[in-house]
């Protein structure tokens, strides 16, 4: 009963493996070529995060370290896409700045939701279709709640608002950094600043509240520069740094400012990410995902100007640089900021990178048909007389080898008859002989004939298509032919002269080379097959890579999905001719053998049918 149970549960361990291994199979889409599996990790070993965020926008970073197939997709990122676990659902995702000379990439993808405190959080990236057009609009990676992103990307110019509010500044003196931490960035100086005028989109109720974010880097202690200030009519909420200690203060009229102190010490000279909330009656600073300090506060409506690296009037500018800025007109969960937090970082605990996966035949078409697609009409001209080489060849493989067994049997035949009448040389000509003559010739005089006809057809003799009896036959004639001027009695024995044994020999020489002859026929097409294959197939490889090349060198198109699929089908040529040579070289020495036996027969034949003559007749 114990072994029985053992059975039963490791039948179902190999069902189960059985399953996974399926399952890890499946492809989202075939027209993609490749695929990346990606781990969130949200474990305490990891981005060490609890709860189940949803909606949050995970920056995916690219690099040579994670990602080395920046040849393998569009130029522009356009064909990235971005795929839920269950490898059915596609995700929302943007490109922010894509280099494949570079070798860098940001993308933003928007997770539906998060399982926090575990590491088996998973998405794919799918890539490698060179036919997909145009790329995602980058709103649809924002939830509604997101009121502004600035991703700082323009080199020149003023910043673009990522989500569909399209929320412009109405003022921008900050000189852009292309090389800040999430592709390109903002510099202040002390007295640049960042001004976006009041939306409807962007302002602060006290029903949602709201959340502002961003990932500084100072050098030095700043005299109370700010960061983010939402000013309106003597109302503010403001997110700066006095010294290198983070700050929130919260002003609602005629009412005494609120002031909230981090307890985490802004470090000079690294990127750090601060996030204010206010909502639900708090207002609590966010450094690098963490709660850092609180106060409560009463909110009330704010609707007024957003600026960035100051306030409206001018003053407590920053020194230093700003990137990635993002309000939510909610108070966002801390796993919701930490989550983001923890994937956008130079050091993202959150995201890791899995190993790269190329489509498999189950998933679809298989490679095999892929290439024959790809084959060029120049190489198909090639493979089809390969096809008719091929097919003439088995052709005569099958009709020569039924022939030489037929021939093989009979001889087996008539050598056990012709032995067992050793006394009388003539007796098998005299029993034979006369059916042939009325019978016909089968063979023709000398054997000629269709091996078709005598490999399907029984002969004209007792010996079916046996050579040894044609060899006998042809010498017993030869010798009657001599013996019959001769009459025989009883005192007088009818003999032949050496010169007649000589005669019936070459006779019977001549017979031999003409059967040996018709054996080895059309053995000649196989080594055709044999040695003209291979060049027939490496001829229709030469001329499809000459096409590739010349392809690529007339659209500039450098990347090994141009080059890849062109070779491949090339390459299909000489595998047609390899396959057409290897299996006629197998039935060329097998046949080879066979005549040969057959032949070293005939040879021992004839000399043992002269003996016996001489021995007769002398």
């Amino acid at each position: 009963m114990r072994s029985s149970r053992r059975l039963t549960s490791f039948a179902f361990l190999f069902l189960g493996l059985l399953g996974l291994a399926q399952s890890a199979q499946a492809w989202w889409n075939d027209k993609w070529a490749f695929r990346k599996e990606i781990t969130l990790d949200l474990s305490p070993a990891g981005a060490d995060i609890a709860g189940t965020p949803a909606d949050v926008p995970v920056l995916i970073r690219l690099s040579l370290g994670n990602f080395g197939y920046f040849a393998d997709t569009k130029p522009d990122g356009s064909d990235l896409r971005f795929v839920a676990a269950d490898d059915k659902t596609p995700l929302e995702a943007h490109v922010e700045r894509y280099d494949p000379q570079a070798q860098i990439g940001f993308v933003w993808v928007r997770v539906p939701r998060l399982t926090g405190g575990v590491a088996t959080n998973k998405i794919f990236l799918y890539y490698g279709n060179s036919e997909v057009q145009g790329a995602a609009a980058a709103a649809g990676t924002y939830d509604k709640s997101q009121a502004l992103v600035y991703h700082f990307g323009p080199a020149a110019g003023t910043p673009q608002d990522a989500t569909a509010n399209k929320t412009e500044p109405s003022a921008f003196t900050a000189d852009v950094n292309t090389a800040s931490l999430i592709g390109s960035g903002v510099k202040f100086s002390g007295t640049q600043t960042i001004s976006i005028p009041a939306t409807g989109a962007l302002r602060l109720t006290p029903a949602q509240g709201i959340t502002i974010s961003a990932w500084v880097r100072v050098d030095a202690a700043q005299q109370s520069a700010y960061v983010a200030a939402l000013e309106d009519a003597g109302k503010s909420l403001i997110l700066g740094l006095d010294g290198t200690t983070i700050f929130a203060r919260w002003s609602a009229g005629n009412a005494p400012a609120v002031v909230a102190q981090s307890g985490i010490v802004m470090t000079t000279g690294e990127w750090h990410h601060l996030a204010v909330r206010a909502a639900s009656g708090k207002m609590t600073i966010i450094v690098d995902g963490a709660e850092a300090g609180e106060a409560a506060i009463t909110l009330a409506e704010v609707g007024g100007t957003l600026t960035v690296g100051g306030s409206a009037q001018g003053s407590n500018t920053l020194t230093g640089e700003l990137d990635e800025l993002q309000v939510s007109t909610i108070g966002r969960p801390a796993e919701w900021i930490k989550a983001a937090a923890r994937s956008q970082g130079i050091v993202a605990p959150l995201v890791v990178y899995g190993g790269d996966a190329q489509k498999e035949s189950s998933g679809g078409e298989s490679y095999f048909t892929t290439t024959l697609r790809n084959v060029t009409i120049d190489g198909w001209v090639i493979i089809g007389i390969l096809a008719v080489m091929f097919l003439i060849s088995l052709a005569v493989m099958a009709v020569k080898a039924l022939y030489l067994n037929r021939v093989a049997r009979g001889n087996s035949k008539f050598l056990a008859e012709f032995h067992r009448l050793r006394d009388d040389p003539a007796a098998l000509e005299k029993r034979e002989g006369g059916k042939e003559g009325e019978n016909g010739d089968a063979f023709g005089e000398n054997g000629e004939g269709s091996q078709v006809v005598s490999a399907l057809t029984a002969g004209s003799s007792a010996f079916g298509v046996s050579t040894l009896w044609k060899l006998y036959h042809h010498g017993m004639r030869e010798t009657m032919k001599r013996l019959e001027g001769q009459a025989a009695g009883a005192d007088r024995v009818r003999t032949l002269s050496p010169q007649s044994i000589e005669a019936i020999r070459a006779t019977l020489d001549a017979s031999l080379t003409r059967m040996s002859q018709r054996l080895s026929s059309q053995m000649v097409l196989l080594t055709i097959a044999i040695s003209g294959g291979p060049f027939l197939g490496l001829l229709g490889t030469v001329v499809g890579v000459m096409i590739t090349f010349a392809a690529i060198a007339a659209t500039g198109d450098v990347n090994i999905n141009a080059i890849a699929p062109g070779t491949a089908a090339a390459l299909v040529a000489t595998v047609a001719g390899l396959g057409v040579a290897i299996p006629c070289l197998f039935g060329y020495n097998y046949l080879n053998t066979r005549v040969k036996e057959i032949t070293a027969d005939m040879r021992v034949f004839v000399d043992e049918f002269v003996t016996r003559i001489a021995e007769t007749y002398s």
